[in-house]
Parts: C-alpha cells; sequence; structure tokens
C-alpha cells in the first residue's frame, strides 16, 4: 500500500530521548541474554519490525511473537502464519492483555533453555535459569506479556507508548528469568508509509504527527485494502459504523465529510474518534498490512 505525495510532505519522527538511553543499555544487556522475544503486532507485523533486530540477536534464539490477535481475523492469522513459515520463521499468535497463546511462548523459551543448559552440563557448569529480553516497539504489548507470563502485575503496562522507560529483570519461575525493556524504534523512520501505520496503531507518541493528516492515510489504507483484498476486510467497516461509504472518498475528503455528517464540520473531532473506534477495534478486525506478494 504506497502512500501519496501528500503524506510525505509531512514527515513522521519520533526518537524520545528515553529510548536513545534504552537502547545503549539493552545492547549492553543483550550479551546477557540466551533468547530474544521479539513483539510485533498482528496488525502492522512488517511495519513494527525493528530493522536492527538481527543484528542485536546475532545467534541467538529469536521467537517472533504478534500480538494482539484479537485485532485480525483467523484467515489474516493463517495467511502470516503460512508467509513467516515460507520465510523459515514461525510466529506465535498472542492476545497478552487476555493471555491467550502466553503459555506457548512459555514453552518455547524454556525449551531454549533445555539446549542451553545441556551444553552447559557438557562443559562441566551447573545449570541456570533461561535469560530472555522482550523487545520491540512502543506499545505493541510487551509489559503484558510479561505480567501474563508471570501471572500477575509486575511491571507496568498502559495502552499508551512510552510507559516503560528503563531495563528491569522480572524472574517467572526457575527455569526463566526476562528483561522488561523499553519500546525500541529507529532514530529514523525512512519509511513514511510505516511510519503512518505506527501512529495509525498508537506504537508511536502522538506529539510525532498530525491527527487529521494520518485519520485520512486511516481511510486510504482502508480503501485500498477494500480493492485488492475485500474479502479480507468487514463488509463496509465506516458505512456500518458512520453511515456514510468510504470507497467514494479520498481519505482527505472523506474526513471532511465525515465531519459535515457527524461532527458539526469538526474535522480534528473526527480523526480523534476515527482513531479510538479503529484502535478498539469497533470498526471490525481490520489488519492494516498483509503479506508480501499475496
Amino acid at each position: 500500500m504506497a502512500i501519496t505525495n501528500n503524506y510525505k510532505l509531512n514527515l513522521i519522527q519520533w526518537y524520545p530521548g528515553h529510548i536513545a538511553k534504552a537502547e545503549k543499555n539493552l545492547k549492553e544487556q543483550l550479551k546477557l541474554v540466551d533468547v530474544v522475544l521479539e513483539v510485533r503486532d498482528a496488525r502492522i507485523p512488517l511495519a513494527t519490525h525493528h530493522p536492527q533486530i538481527g543484528e542485536w540477536v546475532g545467534n541467538k534464539t529469536r521467537i517472533l511473537v504478534l500480538n494482539r490477535l484479537d485485532m485480525i481475523t483467523p484467515q489474516v492469522r493463517s495467511l502470516w502464519t503460512d508467509w513467516f513459515r515460507s520465510q523459515g520463521e514461525v510466529p506465535y499468535f498472542t492476545n497478552a492483555q487476555q493471555g491467550q497463546g502466553v503459555t506457548a511462548i512459555a514453552k518455547a523459551a524454556q525449551a531454549a533453555g533445555v539446549e542451553l543448559n545441556k551444553k552447559r552440563c557438557d562443559r562441566g557448569m551447573l545449570p541456570r535459569p533461561v535469560r530472555a529480553v522482550v523487545i520491540g516497539f512502543p506499545n505493541v504489548g510487551k509489559s503484558a506479556l510479561i505480567n501474563r507470563l508471570l501471572g500477575r502485575r509486575v511491571v507496568e503496562s498502559a495502552a499508551r507508548p512510552g510507559v516503560t522507560r528503563s531495563l528491569r529483570w522480572v524472574r517467572i519461575s526457575d527455569q526463566l528469568q526476562l528483561l522488561d525493556a523499553p519500546g525500541v524504534i529507529p532514530s529514523r523512520l525512512e519509511n513514511q508509509n510505516a511510519a503512518l501505520k505506527l501512529a495509525i496503531c498508537d506504537d508511536i507518541g502522538q506529539a510525532s504527527y498530525d491527527n487529521q493528516l494520518v485519520a485520512s492515510a486511516l481511510v486510504d489504507f482502508l480503501n485500498e485494502i477494500h480493492i485488492t483484498a475485500n474479502h479480507l476486510l468487514p463488509e463496509s467497516p465506516l458505512q456500518l459504523r458512520y453511515g456514510l461509504d468510504s470507497t467514494p472518498y479520498t481519505g482527505e475528503s472523506y474526513l471532511e465529510a465525515l465531519a459535515e455528517h457527524r461532527y458539526n464540520g469538526d474535522v480534528e473531532r473526527a480523526a480523534r474518534q476515527l482513531f479510538t473506534d479503529y484502535r478498539k477495534g469497533l470498526l471490525g478486525t481490520i489488519p492494516l498490512e498483509l503479506p508480501p506478494n499475496l
């Protein structure tokens, strides 16, 4: 899904100081880690992939977690599963808020520990707990996943980016220790198509983008999915929610029409409502990305 030149004129960039500091600390702590849990947003699994993850992980075991399973349909999940497997990866889908899929993550991390401790025993060393780190963009559900793994709330979790600001170790069990890390994000968002999706999904700070521009992009993304993969969308989601079909409009013109139709001409209010409804799933289970070459 390509963005237009209008969006490119309004670049989205977000790299707060606490992330820069945390990334430096994280690179140092990675030396102590055996397993990396990379958490992504299931609605935008490509946009929430940090380009330096491979470099950071090296030859350590990496477990790919696609969170917010409840925000996509089983059909879309199946498409992503097949695509990732074709890339040599096994995705684990979770709904960390409700705990769905979390047990499989714990088992995968502990399985990596079995191999680790076998090697330690072969060298005459005592076994030790597996050390895992949870890495991902802000607000993709890392802290919620840790709380679910532990079975109680030990790290702050909220539906906004930037809540976790420092690194801390959390003991899950005698077999597993987890490092909770703040969200990491590239210092420069080169792919503005991906940056728009991060903004729509609330995975970057709100101060970095214009609400009306990003809400317009959301409508354009929905219209494009309607054209390219209509069978994967709820039928006319904006028509059902607001009584106004988006397909005859561009994103920008739809936002203005919606403002006149529902919000007394208040375009900013219309933009904010679109965000809220999409993020809460009130428009339906709608992905913003589908596997390449679908």
